[in-house]
């Protein structure tokens, strides 16, 4: 039964359709698979089994099969709120309350209509923050190709799940390759959505100009099945877009032959790791065997693209955290005499909510908080703020005027694989800098897939993406299905 967990969501629906398994039987061959490999891997912080199964059994007792997702067991970041479900950020401050959202986020609720099986929560950096889940208040993920190294971050739990079979697929959160990151890492797909095509309600915010939810998947192919199911204008998200939403599923059936794909010079830079560099070139000529026409492009303002993010980011991170008071959300500290500080003895409210907020939030998080406290204040604003967003509308419009030229990007996701765990935690800029070639997609607010396109001599995966125009998934979806049937690099799985 354990090798069910290994089945894709093509293929666990079509035996589902024929009768040959049972949602049940799929639901407890991933429980399996995280009882037996979790403690090492520290994917999966929460467990929500017994109403997994309970609603396995229920849809099989209907045995309606019609949906791809029905009966298909996922795990969602430790960020969707889920109604009677802890929900924590992996973070302390809602952890010691076990926050227990009244709730559902759209994404699981537009999940739960087709029937997809919700069975626990991955792990994260504490509130999205960092890239390499070192943050999180449940300690580091495991990348599954080799447990001395992380697995990305944020959605480092997702990628490692998905990667090791502990799930058919996983949602996740990306804000500057949250999720595309730690899908190169772990060797998995990522699904960076354009901002607006998904809804953000009912998960938490990091940065709201900036945060996307998307998906980790095994196959492009499923990474379409699941957008199809999420995607779409929602009335309590008003930055969602009221767009045309394709058949992404029959998209991913048309030829790639005449795309043109850009290559951006900036992206391959001095730094970047020979061997990732080689494997993207070669799978860009993977791509002119399947009929595609390659050329390098610029995009003139990469450089500026992390320094315009460590602004608007925390700036935006300020603002979203202020609710964590202990007041309205978060813990009170424990009282004199255990671990924490006592409150009885704050000298005011402003003393309350320091007591609250340093015991809670961790060293990431309150860098962010006063770094852009400092950028927002009366002073500064104009110095950093606002330049930051007039360089960002710059960022933006080198992909608008690349896109007058090619149809998509192609690009590394990371000039690294994975490194090793504490590695980079005590250089928080250099930690930063994982995220170089993900963040200008971000800051304009186009859609990315990260998918496998090679491995390193040590055995670990190498990422790539593919980088295109607004509300244009179907596009890169399309490029990266025809590379999947052209190679075999995503059907590689780690020894575990």
């Amino acid at each position: 039964m354990a090798s069910l967990s290994s089945l894709t969501i093509t293929e666990a629906h079509e035996n589902l359709r024929k009768g040959e398994i049972t949602s049940e039987e799929l639901v407890r061959a991933c429980i399996e698979r995280v009882e037996t490999i979790d403690k090492t891997l520290n994917a999966v912080v929460h467990r929500n089994f017994e109403r997994a199964l309970a609603e396995a059994k229920k849809i099989d007792s209907q045995k309606a099969f019609t949906h791809p997702l029905a009966g298909i067991p996922y795990l969602a970041k430790d960020v969707f709120c889920e109604r009677g479900v802890p929900t924590t950020a992996c973070s302390n401050i809602l952890r010691h309350k076990d926050y227990i959202p009244p709730f559902d986020s759209t994404t699981t609720v537009r999940l739960k209509t087709r029937d997809a099986i919700s069975f626990g929560k991955s792990n994260t950096d504490e509130f999205t923050m960092g890239a390499s889940t070192e943050t999180s208040c449940y300690g580091p993920t495991k990348c599954p190709w080799d447990l001395t190294r992380v697995a990305g971050g944020s959605s480092g739990g997702s990628a490692a799940a998905v990667a090791a079979d502990e799930c058919l697929f996983a949602l996740g959160t990306d804000t500057g390759g949250s999720i595309r990151q730690p899908a190169s890492f772990c060797g998995c797909v990522g699904l960076k959505v354009t901002y607006g095509r998904t809804s953000r309600f009912g998960v938490m915010s990091m940065a709201s100009s900036l945060d996307t939810i998307g998906a980790l998947t095994k196959t492009v192919e499923d990474a379409a099945i699941v957008l199809q199911a999420m995607a779409g204008s929602d009335p309590l998200d008003a930055t969602t877009g009221n767009v045309p939403l394709p058949d992404y599923h029959a998209e991913l059936r048309k030829p790639i032959k005449g795309l043109r794909i850009g290559l951006p010079k900036e992206y391959f830079t001095e730094g970047i790791d020979p061997e990732v560099e080689a494997a993207v070139r070669a799978a860009a000529k993977t791509f002119e065997g399947l009929g595609a026409h390659i050329e390098e492009i610029s995009l003139p303002h990469t450089k500026y693209g992390c320094p315009t993010y460590y602004v608007l980011c925390p700036s935006e991170v300020s603002s979203n955290m202020a609710r964590y008071d202990g007041i309205r959300y978060g813990h009170t500290p424990l009282r004199q005499g255990s671990a924490g500080q006592a409150v009885e003895n704050a000298a005011g409210l402003t003393d309350y909510y320091e007591r609250v907020r340093s015991e809670g939030f961790g060293a990431e998080v309150k860098r962010r908080i006063m770094i852009g406290t400092y950028a927002l204040s009366a002073g500064y604003f104009e110095a950093y703020y606002r330049c930051a967003q007039k360089v960002r509308t710059l960022v933006k419009r080198d992909f608008e005027e690349a896109f007058t030229k090619v149809d998509l990007l192609f690009a590394p996701v990371s000039p690294t694989p994975a490194f090793k765990v504490a590695e980079k935690t005590a250089d928080p800029v250099q930690m930063y800098l994982a995220d170089i070639f993900t963040i200008p997609a971000s800051l304009a607010g186009v859609p990315g897939l990260s998918l496998p396109c090679g491995f390193t001599q040590q055995n670990l995966p190498i990422g790539m993406q593919l980088i295109g125009p607004h509300f244009k998934e179907e596009v890169i979806l399309r490029a990266g299905h025809a590379f999947e049937k052209a190679t075999d690099w995503h059907t590689r799985k780690p020894s575990l």
